[in-house]
């Protein structure tokens, strides 16, 4: 069955199986994700500093990516169909997203720890609490204080 991923702004639902939701996984150093994507939707850069991703496309199609560590920011990606597989490797920023205007997605994620935590990329540096300054956040990205308030203001 579907999973609701009208709620947010990306259109993708995560429901994900860890140790905070079945404390018989404590030790196991496993946790399970299932990510529901609308049409155009995106499960949007993230990473998790704790673990290794391994993704299987269950319905769909999937646009995924990631990209290497500084200084190269090699950005690896590929294309997948229902059944295809894709690892993401520990602490990588990566992402899915669904490229099908018309139909939705459903992905599987097999994780290799029973906390993987997660930092949403940009939920983080424009959404953190308190935030950011306006000086290193325009620096940072080269760009000007006004569009630095304008990605706030969305977060």
């Amino acid at each position: 069955m579907p999973r609701d991923t009208k709620t947010n702004k990306v259109g993708s639902n995560v429901t994900l199986i860890n140790v905070m939701r079945i404390p018989g996984l404590n030790t196991l150093g496993i946790s399970l994700a299932r990510v529901d994507y609308a049409p155009l939707g995106l499960n949007p850069p993230h990473t998790h500093p704790r673990a290794t991703e391994m993704l299987t496309v269950v319905e769909g199609t999937l646009y995924a990516g990631f990209i290497t560590s500084n200084p190269d920011n090699k950005f690896l990606s590929k294309l997948l169909n229902k059944g295809d597989v894709f690892v993401f490797p520990k602490g990588l920023i990566h992402f899915q997203f669904n490229p099908n205007p018309y139909k939705p997605a459903v992905a599987i994620s097999g994780i290799s720890s029973q906390n993987p935590g997660i930092i949403t990329i940009a939920n983080a540096v424009f959404g953190s609490k308190p935030t950011i300054s306006d000086d290193v956040l325009a620096k940072a990205f080269q760009v000007d204080k006004k569009t630095v308030d304008w990605i706030q203001a969305q977060f």
